[in-house]
C-alpha cells in the first residue's frame, strides 16, 4: 500500500552554501513549470510530508534529493501558516504539481548548511538546481523570499551564538576563509586583527602544518576547528552556570 500525503502540511528548507567569497543558497525549479502562468520560477526546496514521516525526517528526505548529503546540518527554524501564504494560482500549482486538493498549506522552514565542493556542485547541476547568491535574490515563489529572509536572520543568530560556521567551511581553512564567512553572512565589514585576536584566543582553533598553495600572496596556514575542546568547554559553562544559580 502506497504512502498517502499529508494535503495540508509541508516542510520547506533554505540550503546554504559557502563558495569562499559569497554565501549562497540553493534553488531549484518548480515541477512542471508554465512560463503562461507568470508565477515566479525558482524556489525553495521543499515537499509534502508523508502521513508516516516525521517532519525531520521529511526535512531530511527534501535535502537528500536536492543535495544528494544525509546528515548534514539541519535546524527547524519557524512555521509559516499564514492562511493566505498560497493562494489562487500559487495554491492552484501546489494541488496540480501534488495531486492533491487542499485550501490551505502550513509550512515549516528549516535551514541547512553544506560544504560546497566539487561533488555537490555537480550533484546538484545535475539535477537542474542552482547555487545563487544570497543577496542577489529579488523573488522567490509564494512565500519563498520570506522563509528565506527569515532562515537568513535564523543564521545570522547562531552563528553569533555557537560554532555552526564550521558547517560551512572545509575541514582545513585559514583565518581569513574564515573572516570572510562571517562577513558575508553578517554583511558588515570586519577587522582583520580584532578577528584574528578574537578566534586564535577563544582556544577553539588548532593550528595544522599545511599552508595555501597556488597563491599570489604569501601562503597562510590552515586550522581545523577543534569540536572536542568546543565540547568540553560548553559543558564546563554550564555545569557552573547551574551552580552559580544554587543559593547557599
Amino acid at each position: 500500500m502506497s504512502v498517502q500525503m499529508n494535503q495540508s502540511l509541508s516542510v520547506d528548507c533554505a540550503v546554504f552554501g559557502f563558495d569562499g567569497r559569497l554565501l549562497k543558497v540553493l534553488l531549484v525549479e518548480r515541477r512542471d513549470y508554465d512560463p503562461g502562468t507568470h508565477l515566479d520560477r525558482l524556489k525553495l526546496p521543499g515537499a509534502m510530508i508523508l502521513e508516516n514521516e516525521t517532519l525531520p525526517a521529511a526535512a531530511s528526505r527534501v535535502l537528500a534529493e536536492a543535495t544528494g548529503l544525509r546528515e548534514i546540518y539541519l535546524k527547524q527554524m519557524e512555521i509559516f501558516s499564514d492562511p493566505a501564504r498560497v493562494t489562487g494560482k500559487e495554491l492552484e500549482w501546489i494541488n496540480r504539481s501534488h495531486g492533491i486538493n487542499t485550501e490551505r498549506v502550513v509550512t515549516v522552514g528549516y535551514y541547512a548548511l553544506v560544504k560546497l565542493d566539487r561533488r555537490v556542485v555537480a550533484y546538484t547541476t545535475e539535477k537542474r538546481a542552482q547555487w545563487v547568491e544570497v543577496e542577489s535574490i529579488q523573488r522567490l515563489a509564494m512565500d519563498h523570499k520570506q522563509i528565506l529572509s527569515s532562515a537568513l536572520w535564523y543564521l545570522c543568530r547562531d552563528m553569533q551564538q555557537s560554532p555552526v560556521a564550521f558547517e560551512l567551511l572545509p575541514r582545513k581553512f585559514t583565518i581569513r576563509e574564515l573572516q570572510n564567512l562571517y562577513s558575508a553572512v553578517l554583511g558588515i565589514e570586519i577587522d582583520n586583527r580584532n578577528f584574528r585576536k578574537k578566534m586564535l584566543a577563544s582556544g577553539f582553533l588548532t593550528l595544522t602544518d599545511e599552508r595555501e598553495q597556488g597563491v599570489a600572496h604569501k601562503p597562510a596556514r590552515y586550522y581545523t576547528f577543534d569540536k572536542a575542546t568546543y565540547r568540553k568547554a560548553q559543558k564546563e559553562k554550564m555545569r557552573l552556570g547551574f551552580l552559580n544559580n544554587w543559593r547557599y
